[in-house]
């Protein structure tokens, strides 16, 4: 660590107000759609910090916070408040609810899952039926999801009506260097935002967006990105971490994506997006200057809100950039405290960096 790089993390510490923050942000249900309760935490924290503070017709939670400098640059930051779960979608006489997935999750790890459901967080458990009472022929195939219920009981299941979101009971916790949380994909960009919200700079006009919907489509970032009309736009995530063994132990595990303690992790093309390289050298001639570690994402499946946000209008400059966390949407992830605070640092590096003349020209691949 060089001296500049530890002089920014005293300034922008991950310690235990921090911390807490998060809990608050993963404890909070917001399965796509219903962003109720992580929009209320981010009003909280952001009203105090900004010009301008707006909520859109989708829900997006907009804030600026202009610069002071000249010529500065119009920097969108993204990060979405929402989260995968599950939508009730039929009651059942004995109080069994049938559910739909909302996002990206595999029916798989789904049988004996604690659950909450609704804004009253009531609990249930997905049920199936058990092992010991199925043929080998059930054994063989995953279980459906039109085969599982949630099952909440009668007192409580009088209260739960078809539209009404679930999510995984899973408690934030933090262990030794790791945190443990469902939910990190993406309050850890959510919160990342607010600290950079907390820690503004001269030189550009910060444009924040905590976006919603955007495990089922970008669709939140879209609006987000009209709004705003930007100079650049960089999305704030959690990438999986697929940093395992490999089963067969003689062979290398090449498909890993990123890796945790190894830095934030810089994406030059994902599924949705072919990252702008103006952005991509800055990003790294930044993070070599402040002696910051970080990583290349490999390049392959997976998205986030730059996918929209570098083709609004007559297009945007773009890049994400990601924490890297392992079992991404599944009831627990799992991530290092110093990927999250070298994800702050390099972030905040890159904009003090950022001026006009870091983007001008023709776009080089």
């Amino acid at each position: 660590m060089t001296k500049k790089t530890e002089e920014l993390s005293q300034k922008l510490h991950i310690g235990s107000d921090q911390l807490e923050l998060l809990e608050k942000l993963c404890n909070a249900t917001a399965v796509s759609g219903d962003e109720h309760e992580v929009r209320q935490i981010v009003m909280e924290e952001v009203k105090a910090l900004a010009d301008d503070v707006k909520v859109d017709a989708l829900g997006n939670v907009l804030v600026t916070k202009r610069g002071s400098g000249e010529n500065r640059v119009r920097v969108m930051l993204a990060a979405h408040m929402d989260e995968i779960g599950m939508m009730i979608v039929k009651k059942h006489d004995d109080d069994l609810f049938q559910f739909e997935i909302v996002g990206g999750i595999d029916e798989r790890q789904l049988p004996g899952k604690a659950v909450l459901v609704g804004r009253d967080h009531l609990p249930g458990v997905i049920g199936a039926k058990p092992i010991h009472m199925t043929t080998a022929k059930e054994r063989e195939n995953k279980i459906e999801t039109s085969s599982m219920r949630i099952d909440l009981g009668p007192d409580i299941g009088e209260k739960v009506k078809p539209g009404d979101r679930a999510t995984f009971a899973t408690r934030f916790r933090v262990v030794g260097p790791s945190i443990f949380a469902k939910a990190l994909d993406n309050r850890f960009g959510v919160a990342t935002l607010i600290e950079l919200l907390k820690n503004p700079l001269p030189n550009i006009d910060l444009l924040v967006a905590f976006t919603v919907q955007e495990e089922v489509g970008l669709r939140g970032a879209q609006v987000a990105a009209y709004t705003f009309n930007p100079d650049v736009g960089i999305a704030v995530d959690s990438t999986p971490a697929y940093d395992l063994p490999h089963w067969d132990e003689e062979e290398e595990n090449f498909q890993y994506n990123t890796k945790l303690d190894e830095g934030p992790a810089v994406y030059v093309m994902d599924r949705a997006t072919i990252a702008d390289q103006r952005i991509v050298r800055l990003f790294r001639e930044t993070a070599v200057e402040w002696g910051i570690p970080y990583q290349i994402r490999q390049p392959g499946g997976g998205g986030t809100d730059a996918g929209v946000i570098h083709k609004s209008r007559s297009g945007v400059p773009s890049i994400s950039i990601s924490v890297p966390s392992r079992y991404a949407h599944t009831a627990a992830s799992i991530a290092r405290i110093d990927d999250w605070q070298n994800t702050l640092n390099l972030i905040h590096a890159v904009l003090s960096n950022m001026s006009p003349d870091k983007i001008a020209g023709e776009r080089r691949d």
